[in-house]
């Protein structure tokens, strides 16, 4: 018996052994095994190029381009869903590499909107202001020809209308008594010498005797004392010089007579205005102090030379005036339809597709049988302005497709991507190193562009700084019309016509006294390429008929006072903070923007047909 037990000890023992021995001969095998297939996995995924842990991607969004980060999720500001960087980017062999692609949703959620280049008959309606002026061609001044006395006057006030030839005064002189008398002592030598009597009869014609006057003299044999000084034309006496019992020498001013019956219109035209004006164009015109009365005329006359204060040229039309209703000096406002390009037809692009930086002026191209939409940068040079439009000198081609809208979200989009773009033409990525949207960007992730980033935050100081020189007198006097420009837009949106001209008109006086002056010569430049469109657009207001008419140019005013107000700031006292706010269903889908000083929705495109379409857009902070 026991030498079983030991026996079954002893197997037990090598059982045992030879348990524990399989078991870590297994797992070498096994573990071995595992080592093989993980190198083999490495070396497939090497040889597919499967470098997707290598090359993190940077995810953004496609209405906030700003915002990135280095894993997907929703944008912090929009919560939409956040979209590979890298698919903004167009790769392939067949694609320019400058080419900026977006996806369809993103190009929807930019609204972007493009339009095939086409020819067409440039059209502009140019403003102009001006006054009622004297036909210089019809005046004449009366001056004494000899020294005299005065010794009677028919002419009793300035203003006094007379006829042509017709008594002004009666003069006495004792030169003129002593050349009659020489030409009666000639008449004797008249046959004998008849060169004596031609030169006495000729000092008399220099004196402003007429033949009439002289064969009197001739026949009566004794010489005159008193001589009538007679009017050259009919018309108004505008000076007189002269009263009774005066003492006169030669060449004394007596009187000043002008003819009325036509009056020149001069108006104030800008040089920006200048090359649509030619001419023969028809000039339609109100005066102001004839309300309701339409006048029409022909451009008979362009200065050839610009006052170097105002940078406005004369351009004058003639109008007739039987009934004297027109006075001098009275104040007119002209619509000129120009008719510079009516035989011919240029290239014309609407202004919201161009990006202008003073330089240079860009539009970005649709790239033709690309899946995506695809754009690319381009560079024109831009001809006069037409209305709404833009006239292309050069860099466009008919038929091409250009974006018209959403175009500055494409060129955002070109600069997050190091693409050729409005502020930086060469290209490369601009990094900032801080923080957008509670996403930091590390310098790693986007390692190119910092000088140029640096540049640009420089010109940014440079104009705050500039910003901070305007002069707060400047600052209440457009804060004065930003107030008027507001009841303006209350006005709009009652949709009451009478009271829109109202308030336009006082919008108007409050941007006369916008003293431009208060500025220094860089920045009275900026304000006077933004005075003009809004005083324009305002007298725009005023003359148009119909509310939508008016609307169009309210549009303009929205857009140029937001300009200025960003640029040169308000005073700031009467609220702290206005809203730029914006239709997108506004002149036909189209849009417009406008300034309001409260968030609550009011449109005044609409009225009480769509009160509420629109949405804050941007804070201005005052």
């Amino acid at each position: 018996m026991k030498k079983i037990i030991s026996t079954i000890k002893q197997n037990y023992k090598l059982f045992a052994g030879v348990f524990i021995t399989g078991i870590f001969l297994g797992w070498l095998i096994f573990h071995s095994s595992e080592k093989v297939l993980l190198l083999n996995q490495e070396t497939i995924n090497h040889e597919g190029h499967n470098h997707e842990s290598e090359v993190p991607t940077i995810w953004t969004c496609s209405m906030h381009p700003q915002i990135k980060q280095d894993k997907p999720g929703q944008c912090p500001i929009c919560a939409m869903d956040l979209i590979p960087l890298t698919s903004m980017s167009a790769v392939g062999d067949d694609v320019d590499p400058n080419e900026i692609v977006m996806t369809e949703s993103a190009a929807k959620l930019a609204a972007i909107q493009t339009m095939v280049v086409l020819k067409g008959i440039p059209q502009k309606t140019v403003y102009l202001q001006g006054k009622v002026h004297v036909d210089e061609r019809n005046i004449r001044k009366l001056t004494a020809r000899f020294g005299g006395r005065i010794e009677k006057l028919f002419v009793n006030f300035t203003g006094q209308n007379v006829r042509k030839g017709e008594k002004l005064a009666t003069i006495y002189s004792p030169d003129l008594v002593t050349a009659q008398r020489e030409l009666l002592e000639a008449i004797t030598f008249k046959e004998s010498r008849p060169s004596l009597y031609a030169a006495a009869k000729g000092k008399l014609k220099l004196w402003d005797l007429t033949d009439k006057q002289i064969s009197a003299i001739e026949e009566k044999g004794e010489p005159q004392y008193y001589f009538d000084i007679l009017s050259p034309i009919s018309g108004t006496v505008s000076m007189r010089h002269v009263a009774v019992g005066d003492y006169i020498k030669e060449g004394t001013a007596l009187f000043k007579v002008v003819d009325l019956t036509k009056v020149w219109v001069m108006f104030d035209a800008y040089e920006s205005d200048l090359p649509w004006i030619r001419l023969g164009d028809k000039v339609d015109f109100t005066i102001h102090a004839l309300p309701g009365k339409n006048f029409t005329a022909k451009v008979s006359y362009i200065d050839p030379f610009i006052n170097g204060q105002t940078r406005v040229a004369k351009v004058r039309v003639e109008v007739p005036n039987p009934k004297l209703t027109l006075k001098p000096e009275m104040f007119t406002t002209g619509l000129l339809r120009s008719k510079i390009a009516e035989s011919s037809k240029e290239i014309l692009i609407p202004k919201s597709s161009v990006l202008w930086t003073g330089k240079r002026a860009i539009v970005y191209i649709k790239v033709p049988n690309r899946e995506n939409p695809s754009f690319l940068y381009r560079e024109i040079v831009l001809g006069p302005e037409a209305g709404a439009f833009y006239m292309v000198a050069e860099g466009l081609n008919e038929g091409e497709e250009i974006a018209v809208n959403g175009v500055f979200k494409i060129d955002a989009a070109a600069q997050l991507i190091g693409l050729p773009s409005m502020m930086n033409p060469e290209g490369g990525k601009i990094s900032t190193g801080h923080q957008h949207g509670g996403t930091a960007m590390s310098d790693e992730a986007m390692p190119a562009g910092r000088q140029e980033m640096k540049e640009m935050e420089e010109q940014s100081s440079k104009k705050t700084e500039v910003t901070k020189g305007i002069p707060m007198k400047f600052k209440m006097q457009l804060d004065e019309l930003l107030g008027k420009y507001l009841l303006l837009k209350d006005a709009f949106v009652d949709s009451d016509e009478k009271k829109v001209e109202e308030a336009a008109q006082k919008a108007l006086e409050a941007l006369k006294k916008v003293d431009m002056t208060l500025l220094k010569a860089d920045v009275h430049n900026q304000w006077m390429k933004l005075q003009k469109p809004i005083k324009d657009n305002l007298n725009g207001i005023i003359q148009m008929k119909g509310i939508e008419m008016k609307r169009s140019h309210f549009s303009i005013v929205s857009d140029k006072l937001t300009e200025a107000v960003k640029q040169f700031g308000v005073s700031g006292n009467e609220t702290s903070s206005l809203y730029l706010e914006f239709c997108p269903m506004a002149f036909n889908n189209k849009g417009a923007y406008w300034i309001s000083e409260s968030k609550e929705i009011r449109n005044p495109y609409f009225g009480d047909a769509m009160l509420t379409c629109g949405e804050v857009k941007e804070t201005i902070n005052k």
